[in-house]
């Protein structure tokens, strides 16, 4: 499960959340500028720390403010995939893949440069590369961990239509082959219908209501909010 509850207040903003899904599929993370996407993102990933609460995935405690539990980012498992793929510059593809890895393991290296295609790539650097390639190799990067969950905040908008295409059915293909979860971040409506199960929606650093997921794909569960108490809590 993916089990969050906590607080974050910025200014006059407020981020103040509660929710509980399976750690499996797709997590679509939607709403309007200034809702708290980004800022439940960072918590999240662990570049922002709650103000109170608690984050947990599949048991493992990430961040409880009242036990003092705040790991760092490269601690908790988790894959972060950005709008520009961040990709380091002076390395090669290849020296930025191998940079994500926990260790060295040729076997899923090569999976990883198979499935995204990356092959006639590695000996290039970032510079030259479009933008549907960057996020190819940024994706891979993030797989080259192993992560027990994958973070992508709006990671097809730099990109042009084409490519665009290319970066969702290769994110279909990946639902599809890995094990790691996905929590994805967008404001464009076609990209949540065809990758989500599930669709959180965000207003006001509150959440505002849950959107089903794609009519083909029956396993989709709808959230269900559970008895008012604090922070409304949504469980899916």
């Amino acid at each position: 499960m993916i089990d969050v509850e906590i607080r974050r207040q910025q200014g006059d903003f407020a981020l103040e959340v509660a929710f509980a899904v399976p750690a499996e599929g797709v997590l679509g993370l939607v709403g309007p500028s200034g809702a708290g996407k980004s800022t439940l993102f960072s918590c999240l990933a662990g570049h922002t720390r709650p103000d109170a609460g608690r984050i947990a995935l599949n048991g493992r405690v990430l961040f409880d403010s009242a036990a003092g539990i705040n790991l760092p980012p490269a601690r908790r498992g988790i894959g972060v995939i950005f709008q520009d793929g961040l990709l380091f510059p002076h390395m090669s593809v290849r020296g930025n893949l191998r940079y994500g890895a926990r260790a060295l393991d040729p076997a899923h290296e090569a999976r990883l440069v198979e499935v995204l295609a990356l092959a006639p790539l590695l000996n290039r650097r970032p510079g030259v590369l479009s933008g549907g390639e960057r996020q190819r190799v940024a994706i891979a990067r993030a797989l080259m961990a192993r992560p027990d969950l994958m973070l992508l905040d709006e990671p097809l908008s730099g990109l042009d239509a084409g490519r665009r295409d290319e970066v969702m059915t290769l994110l279909e293909d990946l639902r599809a082959q890995t094990a790691a979860p996905m929590i994805y971040i967008s404001h464009a409506a076609e990209e949540i219908r065809r990758l989500a199960d599930r669709v959180l929606s965000l207003r006001a650093g509150c959440i505002s209501g849950t959107v089903g997921g794609p009519a083909p794909r029956p396993a989709v569960h709808p959230f269900v909010p559970a008895p008012p108490a604090g922070a409304a809590r949504w469980v899916g």
